[in-house]
């Protein structure tokens, strides 16, 4: 996948020198002393989408044993503020040691299940193809990685400690979409939900292996909609204005005292283009072409909040990227991003006109655009002038 920087895409680059540069140093002072078998801990699987039906998949395994969830955990990555550069270096001591297999998951299906359902690290013996060259590995949608290399062999040497509320659900009789709701009621966060759902655990009948990108959108978006229907069932209140972001990336989400509908605008600042995709109280029928994965994690981030006070609402996030965000990292640095935005405390305000114009100060201040640019391809907008018109 060809991924542009903010900056490169300004210039009307389609390669960009930005992310080989920092890669090329990166990879300079990354330790080059990969072998061919290790004894190591395993921290997720990554699903390939190329060829499907018949992918890649990927243990994605730290070749020494250190039993450090700061390897693979977005949240506390967001918790903690870590930066783009310890994010990395962390990712890319990671090998992902990957071989071929269908979506029924012919090949290792039993291991690859196995780890995915660890709450923890687990030890793995990892015998591959050849000793690991030094590659960075970036993805728009998956968290990076470090070098990938054919697997040969594979062997778990530990006992697997998979929660029983887990393996209950597992085991039961249910859709794939009732074990993602069940645990997440339960405690389980979206991050391990991903893993699980991605290799094929969950489901009645026909479990297959999803692919990492297609796994992280259908959690959010399953999640998503079972808390719209939670939230259908809330009153309206006060116009608010929140802000946060991490990493680069803004948000500016405004609530209307209406009934639900959400519309995300996805801006580059140095550019000034942008994106958008909406919904009505009755939901979408089909995917957010525009701001795909973002739109449904900065959804679900929004959801939390509105399902933790209680709340409806019409809402309007407003998504701005900067040359900070020099690297892509994931969708969860969106979910995460517009997660920091939503525990902000809130501006509240009377009416729609001193939000709004607030809002057109605050964004003109900080960014320099003009958000009457957005506001007039804006569908909740058109919805509350319509809204004005008939109780007129």
């Amino acid at each position: 996948m060809n991924i542009v920087c903010p900056k490169c895409q300004s210039r009307g680059l389609t390669k960009c020198f930005c992310i080989l540069r920092e890669r090329i140093k990166l990879e300079k002072n990354i330790s080059q002393n990969f072998k061919k078998e290790f004894f190591g801990e395993n921290y997720n699987i990554f699903v390939g989408r190329y060829g499907y039906p018949n992918i890649n998949v990927g243990l994605l395994s730290l070749p020494e044993t250190q039993k450090d969830e700061k390897f693979d955990n977005p949240l506390l990555w967001a918790e903690q503020d870590y930066d783009i550069n310890k994010i990395i270096n962390l990712r890319t001591q990671m090998i992902n040691a990957n071989f071929k297999t269908d979506i029924k998951g012919s090949r290792l299906k039993e291991l690859y299940q196995e780890l995915s359902l660890s709450a923890k690290p687990v030890d793995t013996e990892i015998k591959l193809e050849k000793p690991p060259s030094v590659k960075i590995n970036f993805n728009a949608e998956a968290t990076p990685f470090g070098p990938s290399i054919k697997l040969e062999q594979a062997r778990i040497t530990e006992n697997v400690s998979v929660p029983n509320k887990v393996e209950n659900v597992v085991n039961d009789d249910l859709t794939a979409t009732e074990s993602l709701n069940i645990l997440y009621d339960k405690g389980f966060d979206e991050h391990y939900l991903t893993k699980i759902f991605s290799s094929g655990n969950l489901g009645r009948t026909g479990k297959k292996l999803v692919p990492t990108r297609w796994s992280i959108t259908a959690v959010d978006d399953t999640l998503g909609k079972d808390m719209i229907r939670e939230v259908k069932d809330y009153k309206v209140n006060d116009y608010e204005f929140y802000f946060g972001g991490y990493l680069g990336n803004y948000y500016i989400i405004l609530l209307f005292p209406e009934i639900w509908s959400y519309e995300l605008f996805e801006t580059y600042v140095k550019t000034k283009e942008f994106t958008t995709d909406y919904e009505g109280y009755y939901g979408r029928k089909s995917y957010a072409i525009n701001t795909v994965g973002g739109y449904y994690a900065a959804r679900f981030s929004i959801l939390q909040k509105l399902t933790s006070i209680k709340r409806q609402a019409t809402v309007l996030a407003l998504r701005f990227i900067t040359d900070e965000y020099w690297a892509p990292l994931g969708v969860w640095v969106v979910r995460e991003a517009s997660k920091k935005a939503m525990s902000s405390k809130p501006l509240k305000f009377d009416d729609q006109s001193r939000m709004m114009k607030y809002a057109e100060e605050f964004i003109k201040k900080e960014y320099g655009f003009d958000l009457n640019t957005i506001l007039k391809q804006s569908n909740v907008m058109k919805n509350q002038k319509q809204k004005k018109l008939k109780e007129y």
